[in-house]
């Protein structure tokens, strides 16, 4: 199919699939062209994408200055359920129409994926690990360990997929607590989780569970004066976005001894938007920290399921139909 005989155009701005082969039988199904694109910046989203009628982000900004610059953009789909990599207000004023994936797409791996981090780190499963294979068979090359039941598991934020990671973790015996300013004290106690103030999970959780999105309000929440408040034998699992801790807070807090270890399934780097990304963040030096590569989301169902409603919203608005999982509204009459 040719750009003169196609409905349009739809640009991947990224991807790390290996190949576009869900969303290409989506698009051209529909009397649409696939642009397969690996942008890395802003400005190379304005380079290659100008001119689409519709584009799809897994991890690249479309910020206000790509959006200003689109010529015929009607809909912006994210691959995934968070939009801080999308300017929301920008693509209101034109009028264009941003989707996103409700957390049921990978809430389930999220959820066992935060567990497997609490409990990798707990039991210093890695720490084992790399002992033994260097030759020391010593059950001392992990302490101390101490017992997970009776301690206090701490979430940050009640959403569905923390709910999950509660029910997953009552099951060891720990006092789940959580602090979600947008929930009633009510909602949480109904899941047999003691609601509690930020201060109270900080300074009284054994181990604290990230599951917040990243806003400017959450940003750099983990930051050298947080970190300094928690328990000097407290673990600290992030499975939301890495910028939600500041990456040098939590190296000087390990190297000094203010919490006990961290797994950490994001950077707030975040290298998955870096061109030619080297792992030169010192994080990877520490004994006492489990990096995975934001990887809590993917099972070979999910990564299908996201690629599939991405394509599709897209598909859905530039034909003139409502997208089932619209972020924000867009006034009638106001499209590009």
């Amino acid at each position: 199919m040719t750009r003169t005989d196609a409905r349009g155009t739809i640009m991947i701005a990224d991807y790390d699939f290996g190949d576009v082969d869900i969303e290409r039988a989506i698009v051209e199904g529909a009397g649409f062209e696939l642009l397969a694109a690996q942008c890395k910046s802003e400005d190379e989203v304005i380079e290659k994408g100008r001119d689409v009628d519709g584009v799809l982000t897994q991890y690249v900004r479309v910020g206000s200055r790509a959006i200003d610059a689109f010529t015929r953009c009607r809909v912006i789909a994210r691959y995934g359920t968070g939009v801080d990599i999308v300017d929301v207000d920008a693509a209101t004023r034109r009028g264009i129409q941003v989707t996103n994936a409700p957390n049921e797409w990978c809430a389930e791996e999220v959820a066992d994926h935060a567990v497997a981090l609490w409990l990798a780190a707990a039991r210093k499963i890695c720490a084992y690990d790399r002992a033994t294979r260097q030759g020391v068979w010593q059950w001392q090359s992990g302490e101390p360990i101490w017992r997970l039941r009776g301690r206090v598991f701490g979430l940050l934020s009640f959403g569905a997929i923390a709910q999950l990671i509660a029910e997953r973790a009552r099951a060891f015996g720990v006092e789940v607590w959580a602090h979600d300013p947008f929930l009633d004290d009510s909602e949480i106690r109904s899941r047999q989780v003691r609601p509690v103030s930020f201060d109270q999970l900080v300074e009284g959780s054994d181990y604290l569970v990230i599951q917040a999105p990243l806003t400017p309000e959450t940003h750099h929440t983990f930051d050298r004066t947080t970190l300094r408040r928690m328990k000097p034998t407290a673990l600290l699992i992030n499975t939301g976005r890495g910028p939600i801790v500041e990456d040098t807070a939590i190296y000087q807090a390990l190297t000094e001894g203010w919490i006990a270890g961290a797994a950490l399934d994001d950077l707030e780097e975040e290298p998955a938007k870096q061109r030619d990304w080297r792992p030169r963040n010192p994080l990877f030096t520490l004994p006492d920290v489990i990096v995975t590569p934001h990887a809590a989301y993917y099972s070979e169902q999910a990564i299908t399921t996201v690629r599939r409603i991405a394509a599709e919203e897209a598909v859905r608005v530039l034909t003139g139909r409502p997208a089932r999982y619209p972020v924000n509204e867009v006034p009638t009459g106001s499209r590009p």
